[in-house]
């Protein structure tokens, strides 16, 4: 045991250490607390603007700091947070939950965090330098080609874009190899837990949907750069084909933020209705049926557009199918609550909320899916309140919950009840009262993107009440910070299993160690440990010296061969720096592309290098 876990720390200590270790949890956590970080970044966002909007004719912020601070709030919350979020949700649980001691490709790993980190930075550098992005999370053009959008702002946006698509890709590519490689023995498709499935479900969603947005803003880049002429109406370009390609991605994007929250949801009602999941089949289905039709409603977005009126009725009908498979979903939740014991710890409650706040968010959703109802509030803040309602409902409630469902397992410390409880109020009064107004504003014909408005307009009180809204999920996020530091300094001790649960990540210990798993666990139900309770069998063979894991087939999970992880490294590091210098050096100077690809070639080669043939093993003897 104690050469197992010798092979898995760290071979170097200090700030080397840090920056080479390719441990999985470790980058993953590291993921967690800068996605939170740019949270609290987007938070202090929409507050200034809160702050702007709560009375008429306000002029705390004018015009151009106005358009500085919505726009990068929203690339903040749909680039920076939601999506790193949730991909790094999966990094650190996917593994442990399936039975294995590492992400599939571990370099690649720490590579596509600090890719990610730049693509951080690099934003808010600009954005404190006053040249922060004013094109929207959108970018449309032509109002960011090069005849409306002056300066660099527009390729700041491309270019931060670029970044966390390679993140998320390559954090995609991870989880996939992974849940289909590296399962414990016995884990069929038919076992795999359902956060599993629905990070599974995201990553191909990732797959098929990102380079769609990476292709266009480089195209955005390159109108902008090098004169081509791609979207720019006035040079032979079109500007209909930006939004077809960015909302390709950009509506698939709303789900791949949300659906890890159902797999979240379906996780904590499991343990704590202390039954397995009603329809198990059904939601696994329901999962992929939401992926699937989750690429055929981009054009909803695109209603106010002189498309032909046939292929908008197609969108209409594929926008309120969707419902469907999320319907599913729903009342299979309804019955495993109504036929399980029911424990209201502070996870729960998030689930509660999540019902609440989703559902409206979703029957708005059916409202603005058609063509005459979107057509009159399209661009106005009923379609905020809408967006809101869906992504807080079906993404921030279940992340808090998650939050407090698997806290212990990471740091080995219990949150607070008592503080969760408060938390989880505050926030539920505070996002009904900040959102919900909104609703009647935009039926009013308060338009999105306005950094001010006359008194006589009639919008001021509804204003005010949305920044009272704020201010109380401000509160919430605070008391949330409180209870996290107070746990990690004092907080009562979790033990391996605090919540008596059912999955894999429960059977080891709280924090995992290096290893993660000191045997790796074989299944035999998916009941998982509440048939093996403390006695879950265990299969041995892996070398102690090498840092192995079993790979296993995609459909049973039967031993395949043993696989050898590469050991750390700071070639991960470098190429992300190179990589970050050519990207960042292109919005300057074209030529910067050339020297960071120049730069980087050396490192990618000194990272490919072979280490000594070792070779992977057949399973004769693993047991």
């Amino acid at each position: 045991m104690a050469e197992l876990e010798r092979t898995w720390r760290s071979s170097h200590t200090g700030l080397w250490g840090w920056l080479t270790t390719t441990d999985n949890k470790s980058i993953a956590k590291r993921y967690i607390i800068t996605a939170f970080m740019m949270f609290l970044l987007g938070g202090i966002d929409a507050a200034m603007m809160r702050l702007q909007l709560s009375r008429p004719e306000n002029h705390i912020l004018g015009p151009d700091l106005y358009n500085q601070f919505f726009s990068t709030h929203g690339t903040t919350m749909m680039f920076l947070f939601a999506v790193p979020m949730m991909t790094a949700m999966g990094l650190y649980f996917v593994p442990l939950m399936v039975g294995s001691r590492e992400v599939a490709f571990p370099r690649l790993n720490a590579f596509g965090y600090y890719t990610y980190l730049i693509g951080c930075v690099f934003l808010y550098v600009e954005f404190l330098m006053n040249t922060g992005i004013d094109v929207g999370w959108f970018a449309y053009v032509p109002l960011a080609g090069p005849q409306f959008s002056a300066g660099k702002r527009a390729d700041v946006w491309a270019q931060t874009v670029t970044f966390t698509e390679i993140a998320g890709i390559i954090a995609a590519i991870q989880i996939i190899v992974t849940a289909f490689k590296q399962r414990a023995p016995g884990m069929s498709l038919n076992r795999i837990p359902l956060f599993v499935w629905s990070m599974v479900v995201v990553s191909f969603m990732i797959v098929f949907a990102m380079p769609w947005v990476a292709v266009a803003s480089q195209f955005l880049a390159m109108d902008r750069a090098i004169d081509t002429h791609l979207f720019n109406p006035a040079e032979g370009g079109d500007a209909i084909l930006w939004q077809h390609l960015f909302w390709f991605f950009g509506h698939p994007e709303v789900y791949i933020i949300f659906i890890p929250g159902l797999g979240m949801i379906s996780s904590i009602i499991t343990t704590f209705t202390r039954r397995q999941i009603f329809g198990y089949p059904a939601m696994v289905l329901s999962l992929v049926a939401t992926a699937v039709l989750a690429f055929g409603l981009w054009v909803h977005h695109m209603f106010a557009t002189p498309l032909p009126q046939l292929g908008e009725s197609f969108f209409t009908a594929a926008s309120v199918t969707i419902a469907i498979p999320t319907g599913v979903q729903i009342f299979c939740w309804i019955a495993t609550l109504w036929s399980g014991r029911v424990r209201l710890a502070t996870p729960m409650l998030f689930v509660l909320g999540f019902f609440i706040v989703f559902i409206i968010g979703g029957l708005t959703g059916v409202m603005v899916a058609s063509v005459p109802f979107d057509l009159q509030v399209h661009d106005t803040y009923f379609v905020v309140a809408h967006f809101h309602y869906v992504l807080l409902g079906g993404a921030v409630f279940p992340l808090f919950g998650a939050f407090y469902y698997w806290f212990p397992k990471v740091t080995g410390r219990m949150l607070s009840e008592t503080l969760g409880k408060w938390q989880f109020w505050l926030f539920l009064i505070g996002v009904n009262v900040t959102f919900f107004p909104m609703h009647i504003l935009g039926l009013e014909g308060m338009t999105r993107r306005v950094y001010t408005y006359l008194a006589a307009t009639g919008w001021g009180t509804l204003n005010l009440l949305a920044s009272i809204g704020a201010v109380i999920i401000a509160s919430s996020v605070i008391v949330f910070l409180v209870n996290v530091v107070r746990s990690l300094r004092a907080g009562a001790i979790a033990g391996n299993n605090p919540w008596d649960s059912d999955t894999l990540e429960w059977a080891t210990t709280s924090p995992p160690g290096p290893c993660s798993f000191p045997d790796i666990p074989v299944v035999t139900s998916r009941d998982g440990l509440w048939e093996q309770r403390d006695d879950v069998p265990v299969m041995t063979g892996l070398r102690t010296d090498r840092r192995e894991v079993l790979v296993t087939t995609i459909h049973n999970a039967e031993p395949e061969s043993r696989h050898e992880m590469p050991g750390d490294t700071i070639w991960p590091l470098l190429l992300a720096l190179a990589v970050g210098g050519a990207f960042i050096g292109a919005v300057y100077a074209p030529i910067g592309l050339v020297i960071g690809t120049i730069v980087a070639l050396p490192i990618a080669l000194g990272w490919a290098w072979p280490d000594p043939p070792k070779g992977p093993a057949m399973v004769d003897d693993v047991r």
